[in-house]
C-alpha cells in the first residue's frame, strides 16, 4: 500500500495520524460542541483512554488496510499543536468525517482542509463519488457542503452524540467536482487549484 502523504493548504499542515497523536486527541476532542453531532457509535462521556484505543484499534489498522485515510489537522502558523482531525472512508454513504476544537472554529479551515482531502479522493484514489452523512441540525457542517458544490441527495434519521436527529446525505461526485475545479481555475489542473494540493509524501 502506498504511503499516505502529508497534505498543505494555505493555512493547514494534514499529516497521517499516529499513536503519538493520542495525548492531543484526548485534550482536544471530548467536548460537546465538537461531538454532539457525530456518529452515536462516539463513546460519550468520552473515556480517558477514548484516543490511544481509537487509534490503536479503529483509525490506524485501516490505515494500514487502505479502506480509511486519516489526518491530524495543524496551524503551519503552529505545526505542533494537533486542533482537529479529517478522514476519508471507505463506506456506504459515509466517504468523508471531521472535527476541529472550538478555538479554531468558524475561521474556513475546515473549507482548506475538506477541499484537499476530497482533491485526493477524486484524483489520487479514484472514486467516481464522495458522499457525506450529516445532522441536519449542524448548520456549520451544511453550509461547509454547500459552498464545496456538494448536493443533499435524501433525507432519513440517524443517531448522534446527542441524540436522534434528522440527517442528511450530500453527494459531489467526481466529473461534478472537477466541472467545479476547472470553472474556478482556468487552466491550472483540478488539483493545482486544490488551495495548493499535494506538496510532501512522508
Amino acid at each position: 500500500m502506498d504511503a499516505i502523504p502529508t497534505l498543505y493548504t494555505e493555512r493547514l499542515i494534514l499529516r497521517p495520524l499516529e499513536l503519538a497523536d493520542a495525548e492531543a486527541i484526548q485534550q482536544q476532542f471530548p467536548h460537546w460542541e465538537v461531538v454532539r453531532y457525530l456518529n452515536a457509535l462516539v463513546p460519550w462521556p468520552y473515556p480517558a483512554d477514548g484516543a490511544l484505543t481509537y487509534l490503536r484499534n479503529i483509525a490506524l489498522p485501516a490505515m494500514t488496510l487502505g479502506e480509511e485515510w486519516h489526518w491530524s489537522i495543524r496551524r503551519k502558523s503552529a505545526p505542533e499543536q494537533l486542533i482537529g482531525n479529517i478522514s476519508l472512508m471507505n463506506e456506504q454513504d459515509n466517504n468523508r468525517g471531521f472535527w476541529l476544537g472550538p478555538p479554531w472554529q468558524g475561521q474556513g479551515l475546515m473549507t482548506e482542509a475538506s477541499e484537499v482531502v476530497t482533491a485526493y479522493w477524486f484524483e489520487t484514489l479514484g472514486r467516481e463519488v464522495l458522499r457525506v452523512p450529516k445532522a441536519v441540525p449542524n448548520i456549520g457542517s451544511r453550509k461547509l457542503s454547500v459552498r464545496t458544490g456538494m448536493r443533499l441527495i435524501c433525507t432519513d434519521e440517524g443517531d448522534f452524540v446527542g441524540g436522534r436527529f434528522a440527517k442528511e446525505v450530500w453527494e459531489i461526485t467526481r466529473e461534478e467536482w472537477l466541472r467545479r475545479h476547472e470553472s474556478q481555475c482556468g487552466s491550472e489542473t483540478a488539483r493545482e487549484c486544490s488551495v495548493s494540493g499535494i506538496i510532501d509524501v512522508d
